[in-house]
């Protein structure tokens, strides 16, 4: 059968992205109303929040414009979008690509433009994903079921590693993904649906979600077992937040009860967290995206049910990640074998994995912990993690991708899926398609609320609107951070009292690197945070991580806040055997690196010298404009944008001459 054709190619794409920016500034988001979460602090939902950043804005208006008609094209290209026809019966063929689980790159995509929507209005997008979520229901089975690979030949999997022996539904999911791109989709339905209001995609994922209702359990005829990949547990979480289905959250909880339970299923092993029950995982292992998706899980659950088997073992997980298993741009997974997360303390740099995916698994499920608790240790976590080892996994261009981030390159190994620099794509290419699903949500992450406090989590330049019970508070950021550490917050609210601001004191202003004790400073600010209202100095107690000030105090005033500026010097635990005798440089929130281009006489000979001689310098021609570190012997630049100017030598540990 004759292929209709939708698109007509990557740049007439990005012209409906770029195009519509004048006709939908009055556009309105649907609205679309929210649920009880069951976390005690919940998001200022980012259609509420309005960037004007230079740092973040440039970053996200690259995804919506560049990346996300990219990633369309590309998952034209490679055929993702035909499996579903092909699975209809409209187009002839077999699958097309080399992954179980390419369905869900579809997914991921449709979720990005639509938290692109919600942010930015744009009817001509809006369009265009009716569009794509027409092909996805056409390649839906009757009764809801939604794998195209397995509709279109259910004995065939597109990768050998999937063993079928029937070429029935379920009978491998260790490997078959089939639940895994359920939950890709269910979380993408949710996002469209706030963000437009309309059902058509939220009815896909709710037919097939009352599939796996009606198909997964201990009940008779139900089959008892669990997915080999985690994320249909979040994603039944949030269709149950939007639905108040119990069903689904009941599901979600079974899928993570019987983790590790061999009455249940043949186990999965440490792979796929699947070797003891998940209440009693005190150490994270195995495949790191996969872990940190089952823990956001997790983490609803104990929010949810007020369960403290679940909370106990989140928390302990938690510590064991940040005190002995994250690297210091946030990045986890040591080991390219798995995916993985290594022993305790193994961290090395040239094979470091810390896969770009595993970093945005790592922010929602530090965002979670932050929900659930107002800790701002979880938002130390998602700062570094957000500027160093997450946004290195995107090119400045918009279209170049890493997937493993790794902290030191010898310019020979290709850690990069076979390549030494960024690529243009992967035959797996989850990565670029969860990089275009989470930037445009990134300012989500700004502010958070519960009926009384409004907590300002990170800083950048915007304007946010706050909704509490009988006020409404406007708040406007100005800042240049991370390449300043000065931020002016003007408050104005519908009523001057009854609520508390809350500013986070990043960690490294406080002189903790993470928390943990993995790291630490060699040398510690010398300055102070300091708080001023309207110009006068203010005596501020941060005991708990933010300077909370009352309503009464700050309502129509402006904030200063100044964050102490300077180069930091950090050694990591003697227990990192490769980091022993090394240093790493830091500026604000920033990771620095060294680059052989701009070190070509000496890149093997630089050490970190024992006095505190740098120069911190803007240079705004320089990858997008970029403060450096210089001192006699060499220049650094900001980990994240390094390997934009070709393949060279890097590293973020360096010899130090510290005694």
């Amino acid at each position: 059968m004759k292929r209709n054709k939708l698109f007509l190619g990557v740049a007439s794409i990005m012209l409906i992205f770029s195009a519509c920016k004048q006709e939908n500034k009055n556009a309105e988001v649907a609205s679309v109303p929210e649920k009880k979460s069951g976390y005690e602090i919940t998001p200022v939902n980012i259609q509420n929040v309005k960037l004007t950043d230079e740092f973040w804005l440039p970053i996200i208006k690259r995804v919506q414009e560049k990346t996300i008609a990219y990633a369309i094209e590309k998952c034209e290209e490679e055929g993702r979008f035909d499996n579903f026809l092909i699975a209809a019966g409209e187009m002839e063929g077999t699958v097309k690509g080399v992954m179980p689980f390419d369905d869900s790159d579809v997914y991921k995509v449709i979720e990005g433009a639509s938290n692109s929507l919600i942010s930015a209005p744009n009817p001509v997008l809006e369009q265009l994903l009716d569009s794509l979520i027409g092909i996805v229901k056409k390649g839906q089975e009757s009764d809801g079921y939604l794998t195209t690979w397995r509709t279109i030949n259910p004995a065939k999997p597109p990768a050998e590693w999937v063993e079928v022996k029937e070429g029935k539904r379920w009978e491998s999911l260790f490997m078959s993904h089939e639940l895994y791109n359920a939950g890709h989709m269910y979380e993408a339905a949710v996002v469209h649906y706030k963000a437009t209001g309309k059902h058509n995609f939220l009815d896909i994922a709710l037919k097939n979600a009352d599939l796996m209702v009606a198909t997964f359990g201990d009940e008779e005829g139900k089959i008892p077992a669990v997915p080999g990949h985690q994320i249909i547990e979040t994603g039944l979480i949030k269709l149950y937040e939007v639905t108040g289905k119990e069903d689904y959250l009941d599901l979600a909880k079974y899928f993570l009860d019987n983790r590790g339970n061999p009455e249940n299923h043949e186990l999965f092993g440490e792979y796929s967290q699947d070797h003891v029950p998940v209440v009693k995982q005190d150490e994270v292992v195995g495949h790191a995206v996969r872990a940190v998706y089952m823990y956001a899980a997790m983490t609803d659950i104990a929010a949810l049910k007020n369960d403290e088997a679940y909370h106990k073992a989140i928390d302990d997980l938690w510590n064991n990640m940040v005190e002995k298993k994250m690297y210091i741009t946030g990045g986890i997974g040591a080991k390219h074998e798995g995916e993985a997360f290594g022993e305790n303390y193994e961290l090395p740099n040239l094979t470091a994995y810390n896969e770009t995916c595993a970093s945005i698994g790592d922010v929602y499920w530090n965002h979670r912990m932050f929900n659930m608790s107002g800790d701002s240790k979880y938002y130390d976590v998602i700062e570094r993690t957000l500027y160093n080892g997450l946004i290195s996994g995107l090119s400045l261009s918009g279209t170049e991708f890493f997937y493993p981030n790794a902290l030191e390159s010898d310019g020979k190994y290709e850690f990069n899926q076979g390549a030494l620099t960024r690529k243009s794509w992967f035959d797996c290419s989850c990565c670029p398609t969860n990089v275009v699903r989470f930037i445009p949500a990134m300012p989500g992450l700004i502010y958070s609320k519960t009926d009384r406090d409004i907590y300002v989590n990170l800083y950048a330049s915007n304007y946010a609107t706050v909704d509490l019970p009988n006020n409404e508070v406007q708040i406007t950021q100005k800042t240049n951070y991370p390449w300043s550490g000065h931020v002016e917050i003007d408050v104005k609210a519908s009523q001057a009292d009854n609520f508390n601001l809350k500013m986070r004191i990043p960690g490294w202003a406080n002189n903790e690197v993470l928390p943990g004790g993995l790291y630490d400073y060699v040398n510690n600010v010398s300055d102070k945070v300091e708080v001023y209202i309207d110009g006068q100095k203010e005596v501020i107690n941060s005991l708990d991580g933010y300077v909370t000030l009352s309503s009464e105090k700050v309502n129509g005033k402006t904030i200063e806040l100044k964050f102490p500026m300077e180069v930091r010097k950090v050694k990591t635990s003697d227990k990192v055997v490769e980091n022993r005798g090394k240093i790493a440089l830091e500026y604000g929130p920033l990771v620095y690196a060294v680059e052989e281009i701009d070190n070509k006489k000496n890149y093997d000979e630089i050490t970190i010298p024992s006095n505190d001689d740098f120069k911190v310098q803007m240079e705004p021609n320089l990858l997008g404009g970029v403060n450096t570190i210089q001192d006699a012997n060499f220049k650094a630049i900001p980990y994240y944008a390094w390997s934009n100017r070709g393949v060279g030598k890097m590293k973020v540990w360096i010899n130090s001459s510290l005694k």
